[in-house]
């Protein structure tokens, strides 16, 4: 799919993309987690309801990326649409790569049967806070709870080994 506004083009993920979506999110993060995308290429890319949508350039290259899939019943749920991963080129931040993707993904979650989408931030995390809030998002009706565990060294003592 190609936006005649940004001039990206929007398309889903091929094997090959992989190592460019490594190098842009090392660039994002600053950590290498080859082993993980290749991971979330093979659940995401391959799979239906599930989606890894790639954002290229004019010229062809890679400058974003969105992940996100149907989820159903968790919790009391209905089904809907989850997005967990977008990553943008800094210096393609201010072209409409990350609004030109959620669109495209809401498109496909739509279309696989759901009306709503959700994603979860860290608190702190203002830049993807403000993204995700100017494409409309806004507090849903369940919070997240969590606790720390035990890891996988612990003796059940509280000592590490």
């Amino acid at each position: 799919m190609s936006d005649t506004d940004t001039g990206l083009t929007i398309r889903n993920s091929e094997a090959s993309d992989v190592p460019s979506v490594v190098k842009l999110d090392a660039r994002i993060t600053g950590i290498d987690k080859a082993d993980y995308w290749v991971d979330m290429f093979e659940r995401y890319g391959k799979r239906e309801d599930r989606y890894f949508l790639i954002a290229e350039d004019p010229e062809g290259t890679l400058v974003g990326f969105i992940i996100g899939e149907v989820r159903a019943w968790e919790f009391g749920s209905p089904p809907s649409g989850w997005v967990f991963a977008l990553g943008v080129d800094p210096d393609a931040r201010l072209m409409k790569v990350g609004s030109t993707l959620f669109d495209a993904i809401c498109v496909c979650l739509n279309k696989s049967g759901v009306d709503t989408v959700r994603t979860m931030l860290a608190r702190d995390d203002e830049l993807n806070m403000a993204f995700f809030r100017s494409q409309g998002m806004m507090g849903g009706p369940f919070i997240q709870l969590e606790m720390g565990l035990p890891g996988p060294a612990n003796d059940g003592t509280g000592a590490k080994s």
